[in-house]
């Protein structure tokens, strides 16, 4: 039987989700010997792959790199779980949306800086005019709200996924908790 080829994805969030993931402690030995992570900041992978079977995302869309992989993502994923109040919300990284990008980089590069004031123009990738969560850009497949989900909210996602079936995340997870 083969493995269910899984990735994982840190966008505009605090990683808090993944946080939660980890959390499911020893109850990942239950199900590693059924999984394959292919892409995760938790492994050493650089290149998002083909023929992923599973994507967790956390954190909203907010800058150009965000918007390029979340679009790689779904091209290239069979079900997209957005993982998250960032990720199905905007949440937190979405307060920036009343200020203009020009304004949020000035104050976060020039006037909260005490060494080497500058707006950066390499590295950092470009903000997009509004942050958004994952759904405004491509077809989300699972929602699971919860800053930060729980580990057995996440488990539970996870499990019902390994069985075939979609998870019913009204019963076990909530915005803000």
């Amino acid at each position: 039987m083969s493995k269910v080829r899984i990735a994982t994805v840190w966008l505009d969030g605090c990683s808090g989700c993944h946080m939660s993931l980890l959390d499911i402690d020893e109850r990942l030995a239950l199900i590693a010997d059924k999984i394959q992570i292919v892409y995760s900041p938790l492994v050493d992978t650089k290149a998002y792959p083909k023929d992923v079977d599973v994507c967790l995302v956390e954190g909203a869309v907010s800058t150009d790199h965000d918007l390029e992989l979340i679009h790689e993502i779904r091209e290239n994923t069979k079900l997209v779980v957005s993982l998250g109040d960032c990720a199905v919300t905007g949440n937190v990284p979405s307060m920036r949306d009343v200020y203009t990008v020009g304004e949020v980089m000035t104050r976060t590069y020039d006037e909260n800086s005490t060494i080497n004031k500058q707006v950066p123009s390499r590295v950092v990738p470009p903000l997009l005019k509004k942050v958004r969560p994952v759904h405004e850009h491509v077809n989300v497949d699972v929602y699971v709200p919860g800053c930060p989900p729980s580990a057995d909210t996440i488990f539970y996602v996870i499990s019902e996924l390994l069985e075939g079936r979609m998870p019913d995340t009204a019963s076990v997870a909530r915005f803000g908790a």
